[in-house]
């Protein structure tokens, strides 16, 4: 079972590989059942990954960038602190 596959939410090469599934499908309507599109099935599992990878690597690069920013703020309210005392 694959994640959601509307188009909006993958690049145009991945929605070209799903809609290359997506028409294997719909000309085998039997033979899909024994393997007919397995390998654009395939394909598309491949990219996904690539996806899925390339967002996970930006969700940690931002979160890094936020957490810098924290602490650069907690550094900057311990000194306006430590400087009222």
């Amino acid at each position: 079972m694959h994640t959601d596959l509307s188009p909006h939410l993958h690049t145009p090469e991945c929605n070209s590989l799903i809609d290359l599934l997506k028409k294997c499908h719909d000309e085998n309507k039997f033979a899909k059942f024994f393997g007919a599109c397995n390998t654009f099935d395939q394909q598309v599992v491949v990219c996904l990954k690539k996806e899925r990878q390339e967002r996970s690597r930006r969700n940690r690069e931002q979160a890094r960038e936020k957490h810098l920013q924290i602490r650069e703020r907690m550094r900057q309210l311990d000194a306006e602190e430590a400087s009222k005392n």
